[in-house]
């Protein structure tokens, strides 16, 4: 199976239909095709109305390949240069489905296979949004001794991932008529005395603290609204917050951090949390037997660590130790002219390959 022509199978039906039950519908057709012949199974996991995880496995999973099927809108259909696969999510992360199909499909169709290690594929619904399909997965107490979620790593083993935090913060004034505005309290004015804080010195204070493979946390404001015209003193205003966390912090005491520092500087915020699930960090112990032969497979002697959130992190808290590994870098993922080089799903797919063969 050529996998250029499989992520690009996977762009057109999604850029075709706009809908990720689609993408679902052609990846259960084409793993039936090798699971059937090959001993195992593939079933539809119901996530929620008209959405589901593809599962597809031999025997009880020691091993879970998992990846996501959805991207982020719009979507459009790919271009036809044999060295690169153009569309979006071509590279976050249809490129790692199609490495990781074909690399499944070689592995199912040798002679002799891993006979003590178990595989089970999953394709999973809504890591962009709020990963119902792995907190679906994980759920369901599969049990397994290694993930390897596919997310794109510039081929690289990763045991470390930050959180994503985001808050809506609130500041409260009093209206009042722009002709006179010393009768009012204004909002945005206090709100941005809380954006320049949180930008400057609160993010200062973020870079002081370090993390062996993510480095420092950061917080972005990334949108603001506050008030209805020039005439009227507003009398609310609120922001959009993304705090990205390092392992051992809590969105608990990231928030009451926050509120402590604000309060030193005679400033008050009410908060909400925008996110519907919290999308905490993953460290993985790179010592463990599977993750260290991991890395030995792909000629790698340190892991790595990425800024970004993903799966990975739902189901390590589900009890299934994970790492992260893909093709392509996501510096590529969500831009307007998403790519992923041939090259790179190739390679990817020879060591995904060659780590699954080296298993018992």
């Amino acid at each position: 199976m050529d996998p250029f022509a499989f992520a690009r199978a996977l762009i057109d039906v999604e850029s075709i239909t706009g809908n990720e039950k689609a993408v679902g519908d052609f990846l259960f057709a084409e793993l039936g095709k090798i699971a059937t012949p090959t001993g195992g199974t593939v079933e539809r996991m119901a996530v929620g109305p008209q959405r589901f995880n593809v599962l597809a496995t031999w025997g009880t999973p020691a091993v879970t390949l998992s990846t996501h099927m959805d991207t982020v809108p719009p979507f459009f259909a790919s271009g036809e240069d044999r060295e690169f696969v153009r569309g979006r999510g071509a590279c976050d992360t249809k490129g790692s489905v199609a490495a990781m199909v074909t690399a499944l499909c070689e592995l199912a169709r040798r002679p002799s296979r891993p006979a003590q290690t178990e595989i089970l594929f999953a394709g999973l619904v809504d890591e962009e949004n709020g990963q119902a399909g792995s907190r679906a997965l994980a759920g369901s107490r599969l049990l397994a001794d290694l993930a390897i979620v596919e997310e794109p790593t510039c081929l690289q083993a990763v045991t470390a991932h930050k959180g994503d935090l985001w808050m809506i913060m609130r500041t409260r004034g009093l209206s009042a008529h722009g002709s006179r505005p010393e009768l009012g309290r204004n909002a945005v004015h206090a709100m941005a005395r809380v954006v320049d804080l949180l930008e400057t010195k609160y993010a200062a204070q973020l870079r002081r603290r370090r993390h062996p493979l993510l480095g420092h946390p950061t917080i972005n404001v990334g949108s603001i609204r506050g008030g209805t015209q020039a005439n009227i003193v507003p009398d609310s205003c609120e922001i959009l917050v993304d705090r990205r966390t390092l392992p051992g912090e809590t969105e608990t005491r990231v928030e009451r951090e926050i509120h402590s520092f604000l309060r030193k500087h005679g400033l008050a915020v009410t908060f909400d949390r925008g996110r519907l699930a919290p999308c905490e960090p993953m460290e993985t112990n790179p010592k463990l037997p599977l993750v260290t032969q991991f890395l030995r497979s792909l000629g790698q002697r340190k892991p790595a660590g990425v800024n970004y959130f993903c799966d990975a992190s739902v189901l390590s808290r589900g009890g299934i130790p994970s790492i992260v590994f893909g093709p392509g870098d996501i510096a590529q993922g969500h831009t307007a002219d998403e790519w992923i080089e041939l090259n790179s799903l190739e390679r990817g797919k020879d060591m995904l390959l060659n780590f699954l063969k080296s298993l018992p």
